[in-house]
């Protein structure tokens, strides 16, 4: 029996919550908690491998070439673009929890940071869920993939590679993304969902920071140099090339340096 009033174990019922709603709710009140100075940081103890995290049995997830993109022409088109974002913040709540569950011997900070991303990953998904549950549909009425977790697994040993290849790519991809996502709602005419979006790219830009601050922290532990470290992981991890365009104002508010983005500018 897990005891919620001990960090790694609230972290893992949250974790393998699989109920959704329940999920935020678990994730709300266990920040709330956390920011009371009511959980308690425990010894650490062995990881419980975690392949699948706590998820609905909807959607069905497919290989990322399986997803059509449809046009937000259509209502059903809208709807897919909503749920795709839905599913993109509801995998985050589980990398935020990951995180603070697989990672037993970083600073206390590190726990706040991220234990604050999963309450806003929740937030996010909340706002988006309403959206499309306006729009006549839910989330797991269209099919999704797992790359976001795949990653989680890929990284699952080091706490540097997960700061590095998870906010610092995946998610800081979600911020080059996202001035066009905002586009093609603005000419649906959906002009609530560029709304939520606001408030995801200003939280985003926050989360993608917390990696940038964590990967820099590994590597100041480890004599490492944090550019040469990044561009070494990218390529190993990322087969050198990344998607364009880049939100440069967007990746330097969160903590890119200049010489990174000039680097990434390069791979693109």
């Amino acid at each position: 029996m897990s005891n919620p009033d001990f960090l790694f174990d609230l972290a893992y019922t949250c974790l393998h919550e699989t109920d959704p709603a329940q999920k935020c709710k678990l994730s709300h009140a266990a920040a709330e908690k956390w920011n009371a100075g009511l959980v308690q940081l425990q010894a650490s103890q062995d990881v419980v491998s975690i392949p699948i995290p706590g998820r609905p049995t909807q959607p069905v997830l497919v290989a990322p070439r399986e997803l059509s993109r449809r046009s937000t022409t259509s209502p059903e088109g809208l709807a897919a673009l909503i749920h795709a974002l839905c599913h993109i913040e509801f995998n985050a709540i589980n990398l935020a929890w990951d995180a603070v569950y697989r990672f037993r011997e970083m600073p206390e900070d590190f726990y706040s940071d991220w234990i604050r991303v999963a309450e806003e990953e929740s937030y996010h998904f909340q706002l988006l869920r309403a959206h499309l549950q306006g729009l006549g549909y839910d989330y797991g009425d269209f099919p999704a993939h797992n790359g976001l977790w795949e990653m989680a697994l890929a990284t699952d040993q080091d706490p540097m590679v997960r700061m590095a290849l998870v906010p610092r790519v995946l998610e800081a991809r979600g911020l080059d993304a996202t001035p066009g996502i905002q586009r093609r709602l603005r000419e649906a005419g959906d002009d609530a969902a560029v709304a939520i979006l606001d408030i995801v790219q200003r939280d985003e830009i926050g989360h993608v920071a917390v990696g940038t601050r964590w990967f820099r922290y590994c590597c100041e532990q480890r004599g490492l140099a944090p550019s040469a470290t990044f561009f070494g992981l990218l390529r190993e991890h990322m087969k050198g090339r990344i998607r364009a365009p880049m939100a440069r104002d967007a990746r330097e508010a969160a903590g890119f340096s200049q010489e990174e983005l000039d680097y990434l500018e390069g791979m693109v």
